[in-house]
């Protein structure tokens, strides 16, 4: 183990210390997860040469992420399934995982981003030299001891890729790397991805759902269709040109298109049980605390927050990475205690409540979808709330709004992020409460499981339902009736 060093003042920029673009083949490659009846991806061939960047694209579950996961060595390893076929990789490996959770390893930023080249056996002056490259690169900024458990989703995404950057990978796997990120930010991990490739010359497969700022970065364009095939493979503009339309109709999001129509639900699915009404918040603050080996962390993530979310109607908090947006969501669905101010608009402060009186009146879909799901097939995640709140739910009609109707007895575990995404909103808002507090519910979300996501939302604010997102999608922002903005844990 080595200690961490004072970091240097000046700004680093990337050099290609010791990396070699990697080659990356498929051949015959096949995968079913535990628990499938039919495979994700079957029998697919693909060649990525040395130093190609390339966009994987399709609609949700097509099997994006299952091919990062293969070139990363995890499938049949850490995930269970069957394997057929053959993957080749030649060099190292730097992996940016759709949730970016799941990378962090180290109670502090620099250890975190160390861990990776420490452990490849790479001088100690050349790890830290690595580790604050990186973090200019992704432009967190925060130092090196800044502790990891105080960061927003968005800033975990960043801390994510520069755990990857300080690798120096010969290729480098990104799986939807600024799904929770606002423009600016997004933007900047772009150009640091590019900065990067650029430098070093390393292979990129990048998956995102919205495609169009990374087509003028990409060479070359895979789309695989909804089942697991390859649909096609081209270059940036002759997918725009010719596949535009096709591919909408899969849903793709291709560029220059508006947003799709969110879908009507039925209101007997989405009517609240026991409408809620106006929400208030009033002076909150929200100071999080967090015990490690160097001392306790403060961190005010809110501070004085005043806003009014209405009922019948969907509000959407925006704002920039690390804002609060997340803590305010959580504070009005009762699972964060506010260090002063209060929320009205529940029998009780949210927080004081039972857990089934909190059940009963509010529907929470976490920013990890997985963090909220318990049951052992997606059909008991569907109708666990609504039987133990004694409320009858059509788990057949809410798979299909959802796009799940195929998955009723599979693992929720062996889903795709975006599918989870989708189980979670389901199994959180089947039981019908009158407050609903989604955060980032868009996240990996094609065209068309969008306008199911967007629709269920806005059907309940319809039917009475009090709505709460928090979201750097503009096009969510777009389909609400009233948005609160937060900046630095103020209200803007």
């Amino acid at each position: 183990m080595c200690s961490t060093p004072s970091r240097q003042a000046e700004t680093r920029r990337w050099s290609p210390l010791s990396t070699r673009p990697v080659a990356a083949r498929f051949e015959g490659f096949g995968w079913r997860p535990l628990g499938r009846r039919r495979p994700v991806v079957a029998d697919l061939n693909l060649v990525v040469e040395p130093g190609q960047r390339v966009l994987l694209a399709g609609p949700s579950g097509a099997g994006k992420s299952t091919l990062l996961l293969a070139l990363a060595g995890a499938l049949g390893e850490t995930i269970a399934g069957d394997l057929t076929g053959t993957v080749h990789v030649d060099g190292r490996i730097g992996l940016v995982q759709q949730n970016p959770g799941d990378s962090i390893v180290a109670e502090r930023l620099g250890r975190d981003i160390a861990f990776g080249p420490e452990n490849i056996g790479r001088p100690r002056e050349e790890i830290w030299a690595s580790v604050d490259r990186a973090l200019d690169a992704v432009g967190l900024p925060y130092g090196r001891d800044y502790p990891s458990h105080a960061l927003s989703g968005g800033e975990v995404q960043r801390l994510a890729l520069a755990g990857a950057l300080a690798l120096e990978p010969g290729l480098l796997l990104l799986d939807e790397p600024t799904s929770m990120l606002d423009d600016d930010n997004a933007a900047s991990v772009r150009a640091a991805v590019v900065d990067t490739l650029d430098a070093t010359g390393a292979t990129a497969i990048i998956v995102e759902h919205r495609i169009e700022p990374w087509l003028g970065v990409v060479d070359r364009v895979v789309v695989l269709g909804a089942d697991g095939t390859i649909a096609a493979d081209t270059t940036p503009t002759d997918f725009v040109e010719r596949f535009t339309d096709q591919l909408a109709a899969e849903g793709v999001w291709m560029p220059g298109l508006p947003a799709p129509e969110p879908v009507v639900v039925d209101r007997a699915l989405t009517q609240p049980d026991v409408p809620v009404g106006t929400v208030d918040v009033e002076w909150l603050v929200v100071e999080l605390r967090q015990r490690g080996l160097r001392g306790t962390t403060v961190t005010t993530a809110l501070n004085g927050v005043s806003a009014s979310f209405g009922s019948s109607a969907m509000t959407s908090i925006v704002g920039p990475s690390g804002a609060g947006k997340s803590t305010l969501l959580a504070a009005v669905a009762g699972l964060q205690k506010p260090t002063s101010g209060r929320v009205l608009g529940l029998a009780a402060p949210p927080h004081e409540l039972r857990s089934r009186q909190l059940a009963a009146s509010v529907g929470w879909v976490p920013q990890n979808a997985e963090h909220g799901i318990i049951a052992p097939t997606v059909a008991d995640e569907i109708r666990l709330t609504a039987d133990r709140l004694g409320r009858l739910v059509d788990v057949d009609a809410v798979l299909d709004v959802v796009g799940l109707a195929d998955r009723a007895g599979a693992n929720p575990f062996r889903l795709s992020g975006g599918e989870q995404r989708r189980l979670a909103l389901a199994a959180a808002l089947a039981h019908r409460p009158g407050l609903l507090c989604l955060d980032e519910p868009t996240v990996g979300q094609d065209r068309r499981t969008w306008a199911a996501v967007v629709g269920w939302a806005k059907s309940a604010a319809a039917a009475g339902s009090t709505v709460i997102t928090a979201t750097h999608d503009d096009l969510l922002v777009a389909a609400s009736n009233h948005v609160v903005r937060l900046e630095g844990g103020v209200l803007a």
